[in-house]
C-alpha cells in the first residue's frame, strides 16, 4: 500500500510512465525514495528510474515528452540519460537508466556495462536488499525480488540480493556503504556478509580516494555514526584507507585495560552535532596518541599528541582528497583541542582568553562544543566541573565580546598608519611593527590611536639605537 503522502509525486510522473508505455516500453522508480516511501515523510526531489529502454530510446523518449526543461546525456554510453521534468509545476532531476546486469573487473574501477530487459536482473545487481526494490509505473506495484521490505520493517537484517562476495566484487564501495546503512536504518549485518567483508577488504584499494571520501562523510553526520565506525574497523576496512582509525585502540591503563583511545574517540564524535568538521575533528581529535603513548611511575601519557595530531589529520584528509580548506579547519581543531585543560578563572588572564578566541576564529564555537564533548568521564562530579568551567570561560568570552571587538582582534593601527609614523616604506619592519601591536592589543586590550602611537614610536626608537 503506497502512503497518501506520496501519491502527489505518483500523480506528477505517471504522465512519463504513460509516454514510455506508448513508446512499448516499462518504467520502474528505484532508489531510496522507494525505501523511505515506507519509513517516513518524504519530499522527494532527486527521482531514479530504471526501463526496459535502450539509450537511444529513452533519449528519444524525454525528448517527446511535454514539460521536459533540459536533457543531459554524459551517463549515456553507461545506459543513463538525465532530465529535468516538471512535476505539479516543480522541475525535478530524473536520471532513467536501463536495466542493468553489470559486473566490474577485478582490478577495475569502472563496470562493465551490460544491459537488460529484466527488472529483477537489474535489481539483482543493487547493494543491498532494503535498495533492491522498485515500483512499477504507472499502476504503482511494488516489486520486490528480494524480500527488502521485510529485511528493513520486520527481520532488520543487512545483506545483499546475490552472494555478497558477487555484490562486493560488483562495487567494493558498498562494504563502506553498509557500514552508514547498519546506523541509518538500525539494521544487522548478515553474518555472512560480514565475513565477505573481512575477506574483500583489501578490494577497496581499487576507489577511488573521493569517493572513500564521500561515504565517510555520509556516516559520520548520522544522528549516531558509532556502529558503522566500529564495523568499519572490526571488519578491516577502515584499515585500508584510515589506518589511523584502528590503530587508536589501545588501552591507556596496560593493567586494568579501561578505556581505550577509540572507544572514547567513537563517543567523542557521537555526542557532537552531527556537522561535517566538527564530527571530523572528533573523530581525529586524539589520532596522535598511539604514537605519543608513554608509560612511567604516573601512568599513561600522550605528551604533545594534539600537535602530532594536527599533522596526521592533515596528512590522512590530504590523501582522502578533502578540500584545502576543510583540512585546514579540522586539523586546527584538533590542535586546539587541549588548550581549555588547565583553564581556571585564576589561571587565565584576560589576555590568555583573546589568544584563545583569536586562535581559535570562526572555529571558536565549535571548539568550545568539542571541549565540552571530549569529556566522556563516568566521573559525575568532574564531568560536572568540567562544563561548569568552560561555562565560566564562555562568560568571560562574551563580557569581553561586549567591551571590545574581540571577535576581529588587530592591531589598533594599520600598516599604513605605521609606515607614515615611523617615516619607512613597505619592508619586513612593518610587520614587526604590527607584531608589536597585535602583543599589546592581546595583553591589554584596545590601547586606542594616541597610546598605540606613542608606543609604536617608542618601540621604534628603542630599536633603531639597537
Amino acid at each position: 500500500m503506497i502512503p497518501e503522502r506520496f501519491e502527489p509525486v505518483l500523480d506528477g510522473i505517471r504522465p512519463l510512465a504513460d509516454a514510455f508505455a506508448d513508446a512499448g516500453h516499462r518504467l520502474y522508480l528505484v532508489g531510496g525514495v522507494v525505501r523511505d516511501l515506507f519509513l517516513s515523510d518524504v519530499e522527494p526531489t532527486d527521482l531514479d528510474f530504471t526501463t526496459d529502454a535502450e539509450p537511444d530510446d529513452i533519449d528519444a523518449v524525454i525528448r517527446g515528452f511535454d514539460g521536459v526543461e533540459a536533457v543531459w546525456t554524459q551517463g549515456k554510453r553507461f545506459g543513463t540519460i538525465g532530465c529535468r521534468i516538471v512535476i505539479n509545476g516543480v522541475p525535478v532531476d530524473h536520471e532513467i537508466t536501463t536495466h542493468r546486469a553489470e559486473a566490474y573487473s577485478p582490478d577495475s574501477r569502472k563496470p562493465d556495462v551490460v544491459f537488460s530487459s529484466d527488472i529483477e536482473a537489474d535489481l539483482s545487481r543493487r547493494d543491498f536488499t532494503v535498495n533492491a526494490m522498485a515500483l512499477s509505473l504507472p499502476d504503482a506495484t511494488l516489486v520486490d525480488p528480494f524480500d527488502g521490505m521485510s529485511d528493513l520493517l520486520v527481520h532488520k537484517v543487512l545483506r545483499t540480493p546475490l552472494a555478497p562476495e558477487e555484490s562486493f566484487g560488483d562495487d567494493p564501495l558498498r562494504m563502506l556503504r553498509a557500514a552508514r546503512f547498519l546506523n541509518r536504518y538500525d539494521l544487522t549485518p548478515q553474518a555472512e556478509l560480514v565475513t565477505a567483508v573481512e575477506k574483500m577488504a583489501e578490494r577497496l584499494s581499487i576507489i577511488s580516494a573521493e569517493r572513500m571520501r564521500d561515504e565517510l562523510c555520509r556516516l559520520v553526520v548520522l544522528e549516531d555514526c558509532s556502529v558503522g565506525l566500529w564495523f568499519l574497523c572490526d571488519t578491516g576496512l577502515a584499515h585500508e584507507f584510515f589506518p589511523e582509525l584502528p590503530e587508536m585502540q589501545v588501552e591507556q591503563d596496560p593493567i586494568h585495560r579501561h578505556k581505550d583511545v577509540l572507544a572514547h574517540s567513537i563517543a567523542v564524535v557521537n555526542n557532537t552535532s552531527p556537522e561535517l568538521v566538527l564530527r571530523l575533528a572528533a573523530l581525529f581529535h586524539d589520532v596522535g596518541k598511539p604514537a605519543t603513548r608513554d608509560i612511567g611511575r604516573n601512568g599513561v601519557s600522550f605528551h604533545h599528541h594534539e600537535v602530532v595530531g594536527a599533522r596526521m589529520t592533515r596528512k590522512r584528509m590530504k590523501a582522502l582528497k578533502f578540500s584545502n580548506e576543510m583540512i585546514d579547519d579540522v586539523s586546527k581543531l584538533v590542535f586546539l583541542h587541549l588548550r581549555f585543560h588547565g583553564y581556571g578563572e585564576d589561571a587565565w588572564t584576560d589576555a590568555a582568553v583573546r589568544r584563545y578566541v583569536r586562535d581559535a576564529g570562526d572555529l571558536l564555537p565549535r571548539l568550545n562544543e568539542l571541549t565540552r564533548c571530549d569529556c566522556t568521564t563516568r566521573n559525575q562530579r568532574r564531568a560536572e566541573m568540567l562544563s561548569r568551567r568552560m561555562d565560566r570561560l564562555e562568560e568571560r568570552i562574551e563580557r569581553l565580546r561586549e567591551q571590545e571587538e574581540l571577535d576581529s582582534i588587530r592591531p589598533d593601527l594599520d600598516g599604513a598608519r605605521v609606515m607614515e609614523l615611523l617615516e619607512i616604506e613597505p619592508s619586513r619592519v612593518v610587520g614587526d611593527a604590527l607584531d608589536f601591536l597585535l602583543e599589546a592589543r592581546l595583553e591589554e586590550g584596545p590601547l586606542g590611536d594616541d597610546e598605540a602611537e606613542r608606543r609604536l614610536l617608542a618601540w621604534w626608537a628603542a630599536r633603531t639605537q639597537e
